[in-house]
């Protein structure tokens, strides 16, 4: 009798056991991995250079004075358009370095035109770093870095700069899913979480 109570015991617990999933437990591998496979998170960031007439402020910006430093815009001061205030205005335009740096990374519908956006950065995961669970809701903090797709993306960010984020997590009948934007939940949903990054000191 005893042995037939253990054996029924055993065979419950595997049931049991074999009907849970892995996604059925928040473990720091299981939110790396839907952080890292998030669409949001792997969106690649795009950086976008105005060339023409330009106001001083935009000319001066940090990104325009790296892409000259580089050499690949040139600038010359001109008269400003109507509606840019107050002068000096610049006349920014490529280089030649500028035209074979940015010419490949172009989408088709960019050519010729004064707007040039290309995909220069995608984040890179770190490390998970803590989880605060409260029942199926759950804080994940994490850590990432902008890794560059490209020669632009290395010269506009740097990939030693590290931030720190704080997404919500909630657990469906399926497993736990990462809160998206404008979902009904407490924690904040992974697109707002990305854009109030605090860099880590």
């Amino acid at each position: 009798m005893r042995k037939l109570s253990i054996l029924l015991l055993c065979i419950v617990v595997s049931l049991q056991l074999a009907s849970c999933s892995p996604r059925d437990f928040l473990t720091r591998r299981l939110a790396a991995d839907l952080i890292a496979s998030s669409s949001t998170f792997r969106a690649a960031q795009q950086f976008q250079l105005r060339t023409g007439i330009l106001s001083n402020q935009e000319h001066l910006s940090p990104e325009y004075l790296v892409l000259q430093h580089r050499g690949w815009i040139s600038a010359t001061q001109a008269r400003c358009a109507p509606d840019i205030t107050p002068p000096p205005c610049w006349d920014v335009t490529l280089t030649p370095s500028g035209v074979d740096t940015f010419r490949p990374l172009l989408p088709p519908e960019d050519a010729g035109t004064q707007t040039l956006r290309i995909p220069a950065v995608r984040r890179e995961l770190i490390a998970v770093t803590g989880i605060s669970k409260q029942g199926r809701v759950a804080d994940v903090e994490f850590t990432w870095r902008w890794g560059p797709l490209n020669e632009v993306g290395a010269v506009l960010y740097s990939s030693n700069n590290r931030y720190r984020s704080t997404a919500g997590f909630r657990c469906y009948d399926d497993g736990w899913r990462i809160v998206q934007g404008g979902a009904s939940h407490p924690s904040v949903p992974l697109d707002d979480a990305l854009k109030n990054a605090e860099p880590v000191q």
